[in-house]
């Protein structure tokens, strides 16, 4: 029986050291990672590594609860699951721990105002880029200066057989953003 961590970063540029630290400070005998996951993705590599680990009398920690879902369904799913097989659960931010009812009741509350505090952020999004239409202007992304060089480097790293989310690594940039420039023709690359 031990206590085992799960942090999770949903970039490849985000760094996942304050959790860990705070997952080791906790008493996690193991801690699994996932980067460059969301937590909308109900399958997560580490996770899934993480849950086949678990056995009766585990627990399992998070440095915070949205590390586990962003949404209430991706939240208290897992955690069903993991009260089904006798494992504990417990949010070290949030200060909540399934090993009682009251743990359990707050876990439910907590998660319900963490869903309503995201449909207020998309639909303050929705609204601001409703003004910004009427006034003529368009939401987009910031541009992006393409280096010749890094994207002539992503594609030697794929000739030399590495997988996207690897040249990403290697060049300081994300799997999408790599995969667009292993699509670019050589005129678009400033």
């Amino acid at each position: 029986m031990g206590s085992i961590g799960y942090a999770r970063v949903s970039t490849l540029e985000q760094n996942a050291d304050l959790q860990r630290a705070a997952l080791g400070a906790a008493g996690c005998d193991r801690i699994f990672t996932d980067h460059g996951v969301s937590g909308t993705v109900a399958s997560r590599p580490e996770l899934d590594k993480l849950l086949d680990h678990l056995r009766e009398g585990d627990e399992v920690v998070v440095w915070k609860l949205d590390r586990l879902g962003r949404n209430i369904r991706n939240l208290l799913a897992p955690i069903d699951d993991l009260e089904q097989r006798g494992v504990h659960f417990r949010s070290i931010t949030e200060g909540i721990s399934t090993t009682g009812p009251m743990g359990r009741a707050m876990l439910t509350v907590m998660s319900a105002f963490a869903q309503l505090e995201r449909d207020q952020l998309a639909e303050r999004t929705r609204a601001g880029m409703a003004v910004a239409a009427e006034q003529g202007r368009k939401a987009r992304r910031r541009e992006v200066t393409i280096d010749h060089a890094t994207v002539k480097r992503a594609r030697d790293l794929k000739v030399q057989g590495l997988a996207p989310a690897d040249i990403g690594k290697i060049i300081g940039t994300s799997r999408a953003t790599v995969y667009r420039y292993l699509s670019m023709g050589m005129n678009e690359v400033s």
